[in-house]
């Protein structure tokens, strides 16, 4: 082959790796475009006819307000519902923080002591039977009505996804890994924190996100039972005093507040592993 097709050759390669590339990101642009436009669509939607169908039919506020006024009202009472807000984020964070701290290490310790997992993990498994809003007045009577209660609560109900998914991550690798590991040399410890360790990561952040949610319920568990502030605390008021739309704009701070928390554990994950089809397949670039 002349120099000159060779020339030729390579550049017409390189630019079918360019165009490759561009309808790659072309795609991945549209998916994520998708993934926000599709469901505001859906909800902007729900929105309207919610609206219409409420004032068509004259169904009373204290039944089932109109969005404008679950709007309006939460413009009104925003200072409020800033205040109840931060009290609920706070137990949350804590409560998550708290699931984390304790349930890695209890998944650390039922995957790599065997006598430990046959002793500790069905009593684990069996204390999820147990109904947390009946745990929950215990708690009060311990701790009294301030902030530790609600911590626990939510700690309790957000850190057995944590433990099951990591246990599931660490023994979800495939054995083959584990043999070339150790033939080329690996020992025990760096077999574990190279090859293990971030096989199980995509299944620990799932873990994470499932907990996440979950705090948010355990936090509003703890108001609803004892509380003196958040957000829990408001809908209790509201509810008892018939204000429906305060009781739909405090659903909408708690809904506001459990989606930044999630897409708050995402961020960390495209950043802790974006290599990983769940990040790309979730808005990250291929």
């Amino acid at each position: 082959m002349k120099p000159t097709e060779t020339s030729t050759h390579a550049q017409s390669i390189e630019q079918v790796e360019v165009r490759v590339q561009q309808a790659r990101k072309d795609r991945d642009r549209h998916a994520r475009i998708s993934g926000i436009a599709y469901p505001a669509l859906v909800l902007l939607a729900a929105l309207v006819l919610w609206e219409a169908g409420t004032r068509s039919f004259g169904v009373p506020a204290y039944i089932l307000p109109p969005p404008s006024q679950i709007v309006k009202v939460m413009q009104e009472k925003m200072p409020l519902l800033l205040h109840h807000g931060w009290v609920s984020t706070v137990e949350v964070v804590l409560g998550f923080l708290l699931s984390v701290v304790v349930g890695i290490p209890l998944a650390l310790a039922t995957f790599l002591w065997p006598p430990f997992a046959r002793s500790v993990y069905p009593l684990l498994v069996s204390s999820q039977a147990v109904p947390k809003m009946a745990v929950a007045p215990l708690f009060i009577v311990w701790f009294g009505f301030g902030l530790m209660p609600k911590v626990f609560i939510a700690f309790l109900i957000a850190f057995f996804p944590i433990v099951i998914n990591t246990v599931v991550g660490l023994a979800g690798i495939e054995p083959e890994k584990i043999f070339l590991a150790r033939s080329m040399g690996l020992s025990g410890t760096a077999t574990f924190f190279k090859i293990r360790l971030p096989n199980a990561l995509p299944s620990i952040f799932g873990g994470l996100k499932i907990a996440i949610t979950l705090a948010v319920v355990g936090a509003v568990v703890g108001e609803f039972v004892g509380g003196e502030a958040g957000l829990g605390f408001l809908l209790m008021s509201a509810n008892g005093s018939m204000d429906t739309p305060l009781l739909f704009a405090g659903l909408v701070g708690l809904t506001v507040i459990g989606i930044v928390l999630f897409l708050a554990i995402e961020v960390a994950e495209r950043l802790a592993i974006p290599w990983h089809t769940s990040t790309r397949n979730s808005g990250g670039s291929a």
